[in-house]
């Protein structure tokens, strides 16, 4: 098992999380098995979000795909997400 923290910088979170669900069969199909969204204290468009994956190269591959970094752009997210990984 393997985790992933991404730190994603918003423009807003309710159209973030709109575009986020809307591509959850995206994520299961790259191989994420659990996910978690939080807010940041004190900074509402500082979004970090926790997932779980087989391998620490299932989530670099997930995190490679371009509908999802598609999505992102839609999804109002102002620069690249930080990425990290864990196994």
């Amino acid at each position: 098992m393997a985790l992933s923290l991404v730190l994603h910088r918003v423009a807003g979170l309710d159209p973030w999380q709109e575009v986020y669900d809307s591509v959850t069969h995206r994520q299961i199909a790259g191989g994420v098995s659990a996910e978690s969204v939080h807010r940041t204290g004190g900074d509402p468009d500082n979004v970090p979000v926790i997932n779980q994956l087989d391998s620490v190269a299932a989530a670099r591959r997930c995190f490679a795909n371009l509908y999802l970094l598609e999505a992102m752009d839609r999804a109002g997210v102002k620069a690249e997400p930080v990425i990290g990984f864990d196994d």
